[in-house]
């Protein structure tokens, strides 16, 4: 009896007869391709908002501005193009060049005492306590309006009336007029903004405090390296980045300093308060001089632009010591 052979059933792919087969992972390669397209058009949705308002409120106004230091316009007519003649203005302008002094004074009082009590209150928080009642203590200020702590401060050193007054005339010392002297106006200015602004500058370096790892204090504590020597050689290096990026940030927003002066001093005494940004706002609302306002807001415009650049460079700000 002859028994036929049946051969082994083949484990070889079945032939497409309309084309090649695919490759393998191209379907899903597809597939994240498509995604990705998807994500981006959701990522471009949600930007809109935002890069609408940036193209709405901040670089039309900064062109339109740019545009308008080389007129003279009063709202009244039609700007008018004068070339260069409100940059010569300015050159030639006293009050200008006082104003930038008065705002570099202040700029350098403010970023002085508040940066360096911010990060005592930071690291305080770091390594005593890191309580969120506390943390929400030292912002409390912030929450608070530069016009509304500007009146609050106004009333409380009164040089009559005021209650800091009130205790220093009852230790026996003379009453200091703190907003109504030359002397004493612009650090009193500054020292208001530093008590609003200290909390929400310690809460971002201690975020930065928090990104730096904790063996590396308790290694430097087996070593016998005292607090100090902790703060100079670990705390400092590697806050260096967050650090900077503070200074820059806290720099921009002192030399745009206004609204604390207008509710305090309204520029006096005798001018002592006259910082920039109060004079441009005096030149463009008060005497509708548009043209020569939008001339010294490019001037500012180029001013800190170039020192957020030298800051950055010199802070080295884009770069980290941890490994």
């Amino acid at each position: 009896m002859t028994v036929a052979s049946s051969s082994p059933p083949s484990r070889l792919p079945p032939r497409d007869v309309e084309g090649p087969a695919p490759k393998p992972g191209t379907g899903r390669k597809r597939e994240r391709d498509g995604g990705g397209r998807g994500d981006g058009a959701l990522a471009a949705l949600f930007i809109a908002p935002a890069m609408l308002g940036f193209l709405v409120f901040l670089l039309w106004p900064t062109l339109r501005g740019i545009y308008l230091s080389f007129t003279r316009f009063n709202l009244l007519t039609p700007p008018q193009w004068v070339g260069l003649d409100n940059y010569r203005r300015m050159a030639d302008d006293p009050i200008f060049w006082d104003s930038l002094k008065v705002t570099v004074e202040y700029v350098f009082i403010n970023i002085g005492v508040q940066t360096v009590a911010a990060l005592a209150i930071a690291v305080l928080l770091q390594r005593l306590t890191q309580s969120a009642v506390l943390r929400g203590i030292v912002l409390t200020p912030y929450l608070m309006s530069n016009v509304v702590a500007g009146i609050v401060w106004l009333w409380m050193l009164d040089t009559q009336l005021g209650i800091g007054n009130e205790i220093i005339a009852g230790l026996g010392f003379d009453r200091i007029p703190f907003l109504a002297d030359e002397t004493w106006a612009i650090p009193t200015i500054a020292l208001i903004n530093v008590w609003r602004h200290v909390g929400y500058t310690a809460l971002l370096l201690f975020a930065g405090l928090q990104a730096i790892p904790s063996d590396m204090y308790e290694a430097a504590k087996v070593d016998g390296a005292s607090e100090w020597r902790m703060f100079w050689r670990i705390t400092m290096p590697l806050l260096r980045p967050v650090l900077a990026v503070v200074l820059i940030m806290t720099v921009i927003g002192s030399f745009q300093v206004f609204d604390t002066v207008a509710v305090t001093t309204n520029g006096g005494p005798a001018n002592a308060t006259n910082v920039l940004q109060f004079y441009i706002y005096g030149s463009a609302f008060g005497r509708f001089q548009f043209g020569y306002a939008s001339a010294m807001s490019v001037a500012l415009l180029v001013v800190l632009s170039a020192i957020t650049i030298l800051q950055y460079r010199l802070t080295r700000a884009g770069q980290t010591d941890l490994g």
